[in-house]
């Protein structure tokens, strides 16, 4: 027991002692190429002024210390821009100085090493992912071929909404939408749908949102440093469980495109999804850059969420969001159908919408919209 109490004791000392050290050597150095800051706490820096929705404590302390200012997550230094003008200077006049993403635990471990196109180092791999995704899944030409999708998927939204009108029954707006999206996405890159009512979609979706609220959520490791190496939250379990699941339903789908493969005959007309694609440069030893399976199950990863058909901003420069196209065609003819067809009566005593923000990566909203549609025009006389 005296012993251990002595290593107690002796680490408590050597812990104290560096970060004594670090604070004195971090005060010693010049600030004055430094924004105005708050002042920080140690260890944890400005974590303690940042609220579950961070954007909003981040707003609230520029309106004190300016439209650029620096803070410290943790040990992580980081700088704010909370202007359109200050926003201009990273996104478009400095934009190669800023072009890579942060690296966090989370996403790391679930894109395979950051193998995927979204938070891939800016180099000569991302360009090349880019390529594709921009040339054989989101040109022009590729976004007619799959005109028909968004048409089916579109038709068959409205019919779920009429279906819920002939049985007076409420609707989940957003998590519609969401599904629609994910419709459209998943039948993209891989010609399957991931958003049914059976068992097996509804799988699929538990496992798009664990996906989602683990890449959004705060992980010590990645902003303490003597936490590193340490799992305190227990996040490389969780990590561990979403991740082989995503492997075995991503390796089931692609030995069926596969399997289908060689028994297609040469000379096919039918589309290609991305996964299709991604598997032709895989095989090609000619190819530019030579994909692995982990590339391809990381780069299908990110895009199966549907992350990029929230209606959020798309951002600017060369990390800017690569489907606006895409997005802007579902949400525009998917919205005037909407309008179209039906009034909307929020549910609730008040009957207005709770626009309240939600912690997450794509800022969900804090309450679901529940809404009873109401057919002003049916598009199915016979349904």
């Amino acid at each position: 027991m005296a012993d251990f109490q002595g290593y107690l004791i002796l680490f408590l000392i050597w812990l104290v002692s560096v970060i004594f050290v670090r604070t004195i050597i971090s005060k010693t150095r010049s600030k004055s190429c430094l924004p105005p800051s708050p002042m920080a706490l140690p260890i944890i820096g400005h974590l303690h002024l940042l609220a579950p929705i961070p954007h909003q404590s981040l707003h609230k302390l520029s309106t004190k210390y300016g439209p650029l200012m620096h803070i410290l997550l943790g040990s992580v230094p980081c700088v704010v821009a909370s202007s359109p003008e200050m926003a201009k200077e990273f996104l478009k006049t400095y934009e190669s100085s800023f072009s890579n993403r942060p690296k966090t635990a989370a996403v790391d471990y679930l894109t395979y090493g950051s193998a995927d196109f979204s938070f891939a180092p800016y180099g000569p791999y991302w360009k090349f992912m880019k390529k594709i995704c921009m040339s054989e899944l989101l040109s022009g030409r590729m976004l007619d071929q799959f005109l028909p999708v968004r048409r089916e998927e579109i038709r068959q939204f409205l019919q779920f909404m009429m279906r819920k009108v002939n049985a007076s029954e409420k609707v989940d707006v957003g998590g519609e939408l969401v599904r629609l999206t994910n419709n459209v996405v998943s039948r993209m890159i891989m010609n399957q749908i991931c958003s049914n009512d059976d068992d097996e979609a509804e799988e699929v979706r538990k496992l798009v949102q664990a996906i989602a609220e683990l890449t959004g959520k705060f992980n010590l490791s990645d902003y303490i440093w003597f936490c590193k190496n340490l799992d305190l939250q227990g996040m490389k379990k969780k990590l561990k469980q979403v991740r082989d699941k995503f492997d075995t339903m991503m390796d089931r789908i692609i030995k069926e495109h596969e399997e289908a493969r060689k028994r297609k005959e040469d000379g096919g007309d039918t589309v290609k999804d991305l996964l299709d694609i991604l598997l032709d440069i895989s095989a090609d030893e000619n190819s530019e850059m030579k994909l692995t399976r982990e590339n391809i199950k990381a780069f299908i990863l990110l895009d199966v969420r549907g992350q990029h058909f929230h209606l959020l901003p798309f951002g600017s420069g060369r990390r800017s969001c690569p489907g606006t196209t895409l997005a802007l065609q579902v949400v525009q003819t998917s919205l005037a159908a909407m309008i179209q067809c039906f009034d909307w009566k929020v549910d609730g005593a008040n009957g207005t919408v709770d626009m309240k923000e939600g912690p997450g990566l794509t800022l969900p909203r804090a309450h679901p919209l529940i809404c009873t549609p109401v057919p002003r025009l049916n598009p199915f006389p016979s349904f």
